[in-house]
Formats: C-alpha cells, structure tokens, sequence
C-alpha cells in the first residue's frame, strides 16, 4: 500500500518556475529528490504550483501523486528524449512557411477570422501534451488523499492578470488580490499552452473569452498561489544562475544586440519577480517573528513561511552554445537572422534548445545540485 498521509498532511509545496528547455534542470533536482524518497511513495509535495514549462512539469507530476518515483521517471524519460519537433516546427519549410503566413495575415480585415500569431509553431507540443499527460488521474489523486492541489498560472493579455487556474478539494476557495486571482477549473491542455507560450516566440491561446501567454509575463507574486492553496514551506527551483565569462557583461566594450536585449528581457521575465517576491517574504518573517504570540491570531492574513530555493550552479547560457549545432539549419538560420550565433551573449538560444543533448545536461546538472544539498532537503521537506 502506497504511503501518503504524512506528505499529505505536510503543507509542502513545490514551486517550478518557467525557462522554456530550461525546465529540464527542475526534472534533474526532481529526479534526485526522488532518492531521497522511499519507492512506492506518495509524492512529498502535495500542493504543486507550476508556471510556463514549470505548469507543465507540475502537471504531470500531479497525474502520478500516488507514486512520486513513477511520476518522476516518466517525466525523466519526456525530457531525456525530446527533440525540437516535439515542441514546435523546426524544418525550414514550416518554420519560414509559418513565418510567411503571418506576415500576409497582417493584411487581412478587421473582419477576418485571425489566428495568433508568433515567431515559431508549437502546435507539435499541444500533440504531446494530449499523448503524455493523463488529466483525470489528477482528480483521482486529490479523492484518494495523495495531492491536495495543483496550479498553473498563465498571463491574460485581454486585462493583464496573472490567473491561477487550480485544482484541488472544495476547501480551497478562489482568491482575488490586485492583478492576480485563483480561478478553480478542471486542467487541460489548453491551459499548460497558454501557461507556456513565451511571448511572441510562441502564439497566444483563447480560453473562454479571453487571450493568455505564458504565466510569468504579469506575476508580479510567484508565491501567492502556493499560499493561497494552504503551503506553509515552499521547495523552490529556481533559474537564477552565475554569469560564466561568455556571458559576463561587465567588460565588453561593445554595446548589446537587440537579441541580447531580448534575452535580457526573457531573463527579466522568468527570474525578477521571483527575486523580489523572495525578498518580500523574508521581510514579513522578520516582521512577525518581532510580534508576540497572542497578537498573531489577530494577523489571519500574515503567516510565517518557510522557503528552500535550489539554484543552478552553472550557467545555462553557456551551457547552451557547446550545444548550439545541434539545432537544425533552419533554426540556426533563423537566429542568425535576428544576430544570435553560436557565441552570442542573448539567453534565448538556451530557451528554445530543445534537444536531448543540451536536456541531458541540465537534468544532470540539476541530479548533481540537489545531491550536493541532500541533508538540508531532506530534514527541510521532513522526508
């Protein structure tokens, strides 16, 4: 019999970040985790709380909750053996084809029925997605007692909210905050796209009335949502990472690129909110660790919570151009295009490579951190 109540009763929460082929350091930190977790276990998060590929990678943990070493080899294997066509068009004729089409459809009338449009195809990915991820075992999993919750935040481009769409027991109840709110809804595909649709590179998608791309673009509060849902200790597995000398800035005596900038700007994206969220929090622990005991019942709405963040010890972006080849032509053609070559400072390339090779890395990367931390993830998620 699978064991779950003592991670069930735990109020721990993971909390995946968003970084395009990035994501595959979370599945190596996840893949070491699992070693620490004796084999037939329930998962030791039961609330999960993903944004853009980090959604993605909490979603399909969710389907497995019941045996978090099961779980995690299935998302290994994904990961261990993706491929650039399994996440968008990369042969020369669909990408510039894709390319095309959508610069003629910036001609059409406003009357016109018009679709998203975006630098590159992933149309492949929401084909993966349906194949890979079994949604209603999610609901199984929060009956059966083995996940409390599971959230996937995406951005509204219609009002410019950042919406959590959570599923969980009816004891979890929608929130609403200034630009951010907890909306309840039964996961599918369509939202793990819309999670992950890195601006302009991927194209928008429609959910009821409304337009999203990926989470990280409005969350100004990546912790609200595991708050929000009951967490009070948060496993973090962040992006920010050392800059290694291809990509140090501080003596280049040449001004950036535009897709330097650009990369700046996904960089900005995926890790400042975090940053600063972190920051806001440890000032509130120190607040209420200064309040005495009989007044903090009167504080509802403040809590103490405690955080272990698991950073990259190697950077990503250099990392990347040992595997820049291994991008099809086309694709390399395409970012030449735009500036970005196998030396080149911006970031992107190491968003968009998804190929096994430059994968494996991070995912043995990833494996490596999370061991060098082994005790203090051990005593910190009580395993």
């Amino acid at each position: 019999m699978t064991s779950k109540r003592n991670y069930i009763d735990s109020k721990n929460a993971l909390v995946l970040t968003g970084g395009g082929a990035r994501a595959a350091y979370q599945v190596g930190v996840l893949s070491a985790i699992a070693k620490f977790v004796p084999r037939n276990h329930g998962i030791p998060f039961p609330i999960l709380c993903g944004t853009s590929a980090g959604a993605i990678n909490s979603t399909a943990l969710a389907c497995y909750a019941s045996c978090f070493h099961l779980g995690v080899k299935k998302l290994e294997w994904v990961w261990k053996n993706f491929n650039l066509a399994k996440i968008y068009h990369s042969d020369a004729t669909r990408v510039f084809g894709h390319i095309s089409h959508g610069m003629l459809a910036s001609f059409q009338a406003d009357y016109a029925n018009k679709v998203p449009r975006s630098l590159l195809n992933n149309a492949p990915l929401r084909e993966l997605l349906n194949a890979m991820i079994d949604f209603p075992r999610i609901d199984n999993n929060i009956i059966r007692g083995y996940l409390s919750s599971v959230c996937v935040t995406a951005s509204s481009y219609s009002n410019g909210d950042s919406i959590s769409f959570y599923q969980a027991d009816d004891s979890v109840k929608p929130w609403s905050r200034v630009k951010r709110r907890g909306e309840a809804s039964q996961l599918n595909t369509e939202h793990l796209m819309a999670s992950a649709a890195i601006p302009m590179v991927f194209p928008s998608v429609k959910i009821k009335n409304q337009h999203f791309g990926d989470g990280s673009v409005h969350q100004l509060s990546p912790l609200s949502p595991a708050i929000h849902l009951g967490a009070k200790r948060l496993f973090i597995i962040g992006v920010d990472q050392p800059k290694e000398p291809l990509h140090a800035q501080e003596n280049n005596p040449h001004p950036p690129s535009s897709a330097t900038i650009a990369g700046h700007l996904l960089d900005s994206i995926f890790a400042d909110t975090m940053h600063s969220d972190l920051e806001r929090m440890a000032r509130i622990n120190q607040t209420l660790a200064l309040i005495p005991e009989k007044y903090k019942a009167v504080n509802e709405g403040l809590q103490h919570i405690d955080t272990f963040v698991l950073n990259p010890s190697h950077d990503f972006n250099a990392i990347a151009t040992k595997h820049y080849h291994d991008l099809p032509f086309s694709m390399r053609l395409l970012l030449r295009s735009v500036g970005i070559s196998h030396d080149s400072e911006s970031s992107i390339v190491s968003y968009l490579l998804f190929e096994k090779s430059f994968c494996n890395e991070l995912i043995k990367l990833g494996f490596e951190d999370a061991l060098e931390k082994e005790q203090q993830i051990i005593s910190f998620l009580g395993l």
